[in-house]
């Protein structure tokens, strides 16, 4: 796995990162004075969060700018649809039978875990002992004069991971296994884990072989409990069953997009890592419905071509490996590593939306799904995924749906889930064509009228062209009909006729391919924190959190340097202008110091601070402090506040303030 550092370049130690967030209340686990009663949860109550104040406005801006960015400049339209939904409506989509991860149980303590990161787990951990032990040998070397000094100490520096050396060919093939994880099924999964004498990490037990396990939550609907229902664990299927709809509002326009933000929920086998495996999370996703003739192209791609995007493909991961490849999106998508056209964009705006959050872009690269991990409607999928202390974590889903989820819900409900378009010129079909006499078919099957029709309905234009060559020179002809008592019906020429002719079509009609981009929120939400952490030389406790501020929970900090009431009116003033501008901010006016103050809302990522200072009294200045690089500039509070407008919506560096107001060089925040 890569080594993970902070913006700050130090390595990056998640232990006061967890507590920073802990504290400033980003998010707690649910219900947690329940967990530290007596007694507790019965059961495994994991995978439940809460989100704080800043939190709530950290995930609030970053769907803001989700929704700008993709709704709005894609002329998108919105929809918000029910999360509880009948059974029926997810057997059609096949949920109910494949929404599955592949789960083994503790032999002996009963722990549920999911194989493939069970596997994952301990190949990794095996391999970071691997490369302690090598580490101690290459230290122990190093000691000529017999005092192995160093390889003591990088004894105690890896004293949490289990140094146990491997051979070189154990080591390629748990590294091949690694890259290849996610394209394991159940079975295959099973025998990695007999192979490997893989046991639960939470007492070296053994673990039985992995099951399929449903994810989706059931419930049942009404007063009777008769009807079925499962809570969504995707916003898709809302979007797919009002497309009629849609397409008849878009002014019947192709193509064109929905998309939908909303909780989903999952119940996830083992919920682990914090946040970034949770049962109940906020999804915000898009349905781009797209003619499938032409090869999927998009009319913008000329916007993205030349964006160049960290891949990882299917075949570099099947050969074991994980090395990434650079290229542009045009480039990707003329050789066929990225499929089409719709999907390249989409790839790249999302690209483009992480970089606008603020996300760091060295930690960002697109894995595309090997095809024993594609969901069962997928032709081709693209993962978003951003580097964490956790490794590499997926945070959108990018696929290629084709026609399915429209064909089936089609197919289960007879509604025309279609598309039909003027001709510009007629198209003259020759085919064979069926005539039924069903005033003569009914009295002669009775029962079974409809089940004959329909098979005769089925036949394929080979099928038709042989049955009419043997209805002609026969007389009767038999085709197969389930049901049927014997199988097969027997039609004959009073019954039946099958002739060639020509059809002129006017109007097209065809079932669009999807393109669906789907953002985890949460996941993006602790990466980017991730990603924005450090703190200041020499000051672990200190730690600072350089959110953007275009997506910041809170964009000034007001600091009065005391509470008279002249200071209290001066704030007063101030606050209710930012009000007035639309800038979120906070007031501190306590009696902690100015350094303290300002230390404890960049632990809230807090962009910028105003302080009012006994010359602000007289001559109406403030000044205006800027975050990471603690700089500070003096100016009237129309130009301050001006530049806080431009510095808030990203139409300005702090760099450009800094050169065209003073620099103020004053108070010390240690004071």
């Amino acid at each position: 796995m890569a080594e993970l550092t902070t913006c700050s370049g130090a390595a990056f130690d998640r232990a006061p990162f967890d507590a920073l967030l802990k504290r400033r209340l980003f998010f707690t686990p649910s219900f947690e004075i329940y967990r530290k009663a007596s007694g507790g949860f019965a059961g495994d109550i994991k995978g439940l969060f809460d989100y704080g104040p800043p939190g709530c406005a950290l995930q609030a801006n970053i769907v803001d700018i989700w929704r700008k960015h993709f709704i709005l400049e894609e002329n998108m339209l919105e929809v918000d649809c029910t999360v509880l939904t009948p059974e029926e409506v997810f057997k059609t989509s096949g949920h109910v039978d494949k929404f599955s991860d592949w789960m083994c149980k503790d032999a002996k303590k009963g722990d549920f875990l999911r194989a493939d990161h069970l596997i994952e787990n301990v190949l990794e951990a095996r391999l970071k002992g691997d490369k302690a032990a090598r580490g101690v040998e290459a230290e122990e070397k190093k000691d000529t004069g017999g005092h192995p000094t160093n390889a003591k100490k990088k004894k105690g520096a890896v004293q949490d991971v289990k140094a146990v050396r491997l051979d070189d060919a154990a080591v390629k093939e748990f590294e091949e296994i690694l890259a290849r994880i996610d394209n394991y099924d159940g079975p295959e999964l099973g025998s990695l884990i007999k192979k490997f004498d893989i046991r639960n990490p939470d007492g070296n037990n053994e673990v039985l072989p992995p099951v399929p396990f449903n994810l989706m939550f059931k419930t049942s609907i009404g007063p009777s409990s008769g009807s079925i229902g499962y809570l969504r664990p995707e916003t898709a299927q809302g979007q797919f069953v009002n497309f009629k709809k849609l397409l008849e509002f878009n002014q019947n326009s192709m193509p064109f997009a929905s998309a939908s933000i909303g909780k989903c929920y999952r119940n996830e086998i083992s919920p682990r890592t914090g946040i970034l495996r949770v049962r109940e999370f906020l999804l915000a996703e898009v349905e781009h419905f797209v003619d499938p003739e032409g090869g999927k192209k998009h009319e913008r791609f000329e916007d993205v071509d030349r964006i160049e995007l960290v891949l990882l493909d299917r075949h570099t991961q099947l050969a074991g490996s994980t090395e990434t490849k650079v290229m542009t999106v045009g480039e990707a998508v003329r050789s066929r590593v990225i499929d089409n056209e719709t999907l390249g964009y989409f790839l790249a705006r999302i690209y483009l939306f992480f970089q606008k959050i603020g996300v760091d872009l060295k930690k960002v690269r697109f894995r595309q799904h090997m095809a024993n991990e594609m969901a069962h409607y997928a032709a081709d999928c693209w993962d978003g995924e951003l580097l964490t202390s956790y490794g590499w974590i997926e945070c959108v889903g990018c696929a290629d749906r084709s026609a399915y989820d429209l064909s089936v819900h089609s197919k289960r409900t007879g509604e025309a889930l279609v598309v039909r378009e003027p001709r510009e010129q007629p198209l003259r079909i020759e085919e064979w064509q069926v005539d039924i006499d069903k005033k003569k078919l009914g009295p002669k099957f009775r029962k079974n009228a409809k089940a004959v029709e329909e098979a005769i309905d089925a036949l394929s234009q080979e099928q038709r062209e042989t049955l009419g060559q043997l209805l002609t020179r026969d007389g009767a002809i038999n085709i197969d009909v389930p049901g049927l008592p014997e199988g097969k019906a027997e039609l004959d020429r009073a019954l039946i006729q099958i002739v060639r002719r020509t059809r002129v079509e006017n109007i097209r009609e065809y079932t669009p391919n999807v393109i669906e981009p789907s953002f985890g929120i949460g996941r993006i939400f602790y990466s980017l924190l991730e990603h924005v952490y450090w703190h200041r030389p020499g000051d672990v406790a200190r730690g600072v959190l350089s959110i953007p501020p275009l997506v910041a929970p809170s964009k000034v900090l007001i600091v009065p340097l005391s509470r008279s009431p002249g200071f209290a009116s001066h704030v007063k003033r101030l606050s209710g202008r930012l009000r007035s501008l639309g800038i979120s901010h906070t007031v501190d006016d306590s009696s902690a110091s100015i350094g303290k103050r300002y230390s404890r809302n960049d632990e809230l990522g807090t962009p910028f601070g105003i302080t009012v200072d006994f010359d602000s009294l007289k001559d109406d200045t403030i000044t205006l402090r800027e975050r990471d690089s603690i700089k500070q500039i003096r100016a009237s509070v129309d130009d301050v506040l001006g530049a806080v407008v431009s510095l808030v919506c990203g139409t300005e560096l702090w760099t450009s303030v800094l050169k065209r107001l003073p620099e103020f060089i004053g108070q010390s925040e240690d004071e």
